[in-house]
């Protein structure tokens, strides 16, 4: 994934992290986080995600995903029909909304759900990304506890980047998780 730090960065990133409640759900929609945008040729971000994520890709003329390999690295399930893949956010949309995103413009929303440059999404299984639904990594884990130290990694490279609070018990887990990192 892109920008993923090292477990060092990552743990004192964490450590710089505020430390708050979640704050209310009230006005959020997940339209409030324009995604999927437009990368030029058809291409959409799922299509650009899927192509990163995958091995031997073949796309249409829509520049859809018709054939490829991709490994789902929160359950280690392996797919060869793009259509059993979600793009997940590792920091879902209504968390970031709960931690800091509530006050963002609506563009600002748009880059974070379409963040190419950072670790935030990443095809998986829809199996997994719905388990996860918007849960924190206090309340989800991944069933691979192999992938615990990059999702640890991960996670709190995208709360730093975008200035988003952790809760005590987020913060927590996410300590446990770095500790898997050899």
């Amino acid at each position: 994934m892109p920008g993923l730090p090292s477990a060092a960065q990552a743990a004192a990133s964490l450590q710089e992290l505020e430390v708050a409640e979640q704050g209310s759900m009230a006005g959020y929609s997940r339209e409030k986080f324009p995604h999927w945008a437009s990368h030029g040729e058809n291409c959409d971000t799922r299509e650009v995600i899927l192509e990163r994520d995958g091995t031997g890709i073949e796309r249409d003329d829509e520049c859809r995903a018709v054939s490829g390999n991709w490994k789902s690295v929160y359950d280690g399930k392996t797919f060869t029909d793009a259509g059993d893949l979600d793009i997940d956010h590792t920091v879902p949309l209504a968390n970031a909304w709960r931690s800091g995103a509530n006050a963002w413009s609506q563009d600002e929303r748009k880059a974070f759900a379409n963040d190419l440059m950072h670790p935030q999404l990443l095809a998986v299984s829809a199996g997994s990304n719905r388990s996860k639904g918007d849960q924190g990594p206090e309340e989800w884990q991944p069933p691979l506890e192999s992938y615990w130290c990059a999702y640890g990694r991960s996670w709190t490279s995208v709360k730093a980047t975008y200035e988003l609070t952790v809760t005590e018990d987020e913060k927590n887990w996410l300590t446990k998780m770095l500790d898997t990192c050899a």
